[in-house]
């Protein structure tokens, strides 16, 4: 720290080696989650395709979305071969499925206990 009078020069952080990414690479990533936001928004409000493909497209692109977000922006690529990211990724997909699996189980048990009155148009 010598001749910067009290400022940290980039040599004097402690760097592990990890890729942070550049500029260039988080504008990437930001474009394309917009793009693969965009996309199936568009789909769902212009109504231009069937109900049922318009979700197919979006779980697909939202999947598509998930990876690019594990390479743009938290740096999970084939050169991070730490085995916490492959822990943590795993961990992650478990709670997502007991998540959607859940939400799916109690949505289809809500809709098949509902009485008979309830159901609009009866």
């Amino acid at each position: 720290m010598h001749g910067t009078r009290g400022r940290l020069a980039l040599s004097d952080h402690p760097h592990d080696g990890a890729d942070h990414g550049s500029l260039r690479s988080y504008v990437t990533g930001f474009a394309l989650s917009v793009l693969l936001t965009a996309v199936p928004f568009a789909l769902v409000m212009t109504h231009a395709l069937p109900a049922g493909q318009a979700i197919a497209i979006a779980l697909g692109l939202g999947v598509i979305q998930m990876v690019v977000h594990l390479v743009y922006f938290l740096h999970m690529n084939s050169a991070s071969s730490r085995s916490w990211n492959m822990a943590a990724l795993v961990f992650t997909i478990i709670i997502l499925g007991i998540v959607v699996v859940g939400s799916l189980w109690v949505m289809h048990n809500m809709n098949a206990n509902m009485m008979p009155g309830m159901m609009s148009g009866s």
